[in-house]
């Protein structure tokens, strides 16, 4: 079995190529829980990769054979949970990280069932199904990281947060990328949103369906922002260091959906990014988020996840 600390090793250059804010704000964790979260980074970006037919979430193609993949992942991950050796460093870290930190096996599920969709071709109906499936590919993984900074499976509040985060930080992934996700056949937009603008299919290539898809990544924003605000509660809940990384990685995500609610049709003429003096700055802010007390935040009236009993 491959030692843990070369595990991690691994785990810590997946992220360094695969995801530069979620390595940015790792940085800010003690350095045990900064190795689990980069463990089970490495299982993550393993799943998207291989379902996805991409490079470290690059170049996402449209694979032949997406259920065999899927399939594939499962197979594997389930191994993993059963403490077996697979062999493969993603899915060992994550059989390591989820034995340190006592992860639920049904959160791999949920999060697997996100990719199945994908690879069933799905596109949701409502914004239910919207953020169903944000939950799935992200918000599941906020959760795991809650159980990694250690937040026990019986704190049920302080979970549903850190899926609401994941369910912020994929409506922000969204609104940036809807025309690159049209562009390999994909859309995350809610049919019922897009009949509203009197839009069937996004055509990627057409520039005059893009002021009529701006209001739609505008409301994309403004729901990552109920999720976020939530999350904020939750965070505050947690260890200063992890508080830290938690709401830098929240207030980078939110700068992403920010600008694309701000760029209103010109939001997709080149990937949005947050350069890197502009997250220290948002690191700095942070830090002063993670010292005063969050604002009083109810979940009434938001999505939240299905129970793991």
């Amino acid at each position: 079995m491959t030692r843990r600390a070369d595990l991690v090793a691994a785990a810590g250059d997946s992220i360094a190529k695969g995801s530069k804010s979620f390595r940015f704000a790792s940085q800010l964790f003690d350095e045990p829980t900064r190795e689990r979260a980069w463990l089970l980074y490495a299982w993550c970006r393993a799943c998207d990769d291989i379902t996805d037919g991409q490079t470290l979430g690059h170049d996402a193609t449209t694979p032949a054979d997406p259920m065999a993949r899927l399939d594939f992942v499962r197979e594997k991950t389930a191994m993993a949970l059963a403490g077996e050796a697979t062999g493969l460093v993603p899915f060992d870290a994550l059989g390591q990280v989820a034995a340190e930190c006592a992860i639920h096996p049904a959160l791999a599920d949920h999060h697997l069932a996100g990719f199945a969709r994908d690879a069933a071709g799905w596109q949701p109906q409502t914004q239910d199904d919207l953020l169903s499936y944000c939950y799935q590919v992200a918000g599941a993984v906020g959760v795991m990281m809650a159980q990694v900074m250690g937040v026990p499976a019986e704190d049920v509040d302080t979970l549903d947060r850190a899926s609401d985060l994941g369910l912020a930080f994929q409506l922000a992934n969204i609104a940036r990328d809807v025309i690159d996700d049209a562009r390999v056949g994909r859309c995350y937009l809610p049919r019922q949103w897009l009949a509203e603008v009197a839009i069937e299919q996004i055509d990627p290539d057409d520039p005059d369906q893009r002021a009529r898809l701006a209001p739609l990544a505008h409301r994309l924003a403004t729901l990552a922002d109920r999720y976020r605000a939530s999350a904020r509660v939750g965070a505050a809940r947690l260890p200063l260091r992890s508080r830290w990384a938690v709401l830098a990685a929240a207030r980078i995500y939110g700068r992403i959906a920010e600008r694309a609610r701000a760029a209103g049709p010109r939001a997709w003429d080149r990937r949005i990014i947050v350069a890197k003096r502009e997250k220290l700055r948002l690191v700095a802010w942070a830090l002063g988020d993670a010292l005063l007390p969050p604002p009083a935040v109810e979940r009434r009236g938001l999505w939240t996840r299905p129970s793991l009993a």
